[in-house]
């Protein structure tokens, strides 16, 4: 919550986003609560139960902005799970003659149409979803099919870019991926040495752009470049270690994860490159420093 003088710049002046937070002007208080300057839509309510301690006619005011049950514009100052824009996960609480309504934070529920469901949302169980505004009738409303909100333009992305990472969703190949919000791709199984979860945020790499613009991830930065930066952590292990480091090209990708954090294919080459500068030597049993 923001609360300024009112000799302070209003931002009341630009129109009010529905579904995300404003900064609105108090133009009077009242028994319930007080009206905020709603500018194009006019005098906003902000009930009683959200109005802070020392609120003044004339003061700004930061607040979420939605229709409430019957429709009518309605501020508050309680912050939504997600706002208009957002993709989430959020809990299905109930069906409806119109859709399913989820839990997103604030007293009335979001509400995913029929039209916008792959399949029928059951109550109790979690989904992922993409928050926008309906602009026929301005009410916030939410979509379980989010990948048609992404963008469809050609990625602009570099291979080998660093990007923020949503995973979403689970399947046979490996896990699906938000990217930037603006795209989706895939992490591959075998590519991945770690439990990942929906809802998950992280760092990643684009490694490949394919012809079809699909979009292959991996979580640690690909090829080479990558290399130094993990000899270091491997010579700084061998020194932890007395020189020595039970892991070799026969080690389970698992063993080698668990110690280093990366893969398999990883792990070979960079022991292979510390093997020819001559800083290890490869034994049987494992890599030893020279």
């Amino acid at each position: 919550m923001t609360l300024r003088s009112a000799k302070g710049i209003s931002l009341c002046e630009k129109m009010t986003r529905i579904g995300k937070l404003n900064t609105l002007r108090v133009i009077k208080k009242v028994e319930f609560g007080i009206y905020l300057d709603g500018s194009p839509f006019g005098e906003i309510l902000l009930p009683s139960r959200y109005v802070p301690e020392g609120i003044r006619t004339g003061d700004d005011l930061e607040v979420f902005i939605y229709l409430d049950s019957e429709d009518r514009f309605i501020a508050t100052t309680e912050i939504p799970f997600a706002m208009v824009g957002d993709f989430a996960f959020l809990k299905a609480v109930s069906i409806g003659s119109v859709g399913a309504f989820l839990d997103w934070g604030l007293p009335k529920d979001l509400l995913v149409p029929f039209r916008e469901q792959r399949k029928k949302l059951e109550a109790g169980k979690t989904y992922f979803v993409y928050v926008y505004l309906d602009i026929e009738t301005n009410r916030i409303v939410a979509s379980a099919k989010p990948e048609k909100m992404l963008d469809r333009a050609t990625p602009a992305f570099d291979e080998g870019q660093e990007v923020d990472l949503l995973i979403f969703e689970q399947t046979e190949l490996g896990y699906k991926a938000m990217i930037n919000k603006t795209h989706t791709g895939v992490l591959y199984r075998n590519e991945v040495f770690q439990a990942l979860q929906p809802g998950q945020k992280m760092k990643g790499y684009v490694r490949k752009i394919r012809p079809d613009q699909k979009i292959d991830l991996i979580l640690h930065k690909p090829g080479y470049e990558k290399v130094n930066d993990i000899s270091e952590l491997v010579l700084s292990k061998l020194k932890q270690q007395n020189g020595f480091i039970p892991l070799s090209d026969n080690s389970s990708a698992e063993d080698i994860y668990r110690m280093f954090n990366i893969s398999k294919k990883t792990f070979k080459k960079v022991i292979g490159s510390l093997y020819k500068s001559k800083q290890i030597s490869i034994e049987e049993k494992g890599i030893r420093l020279i």
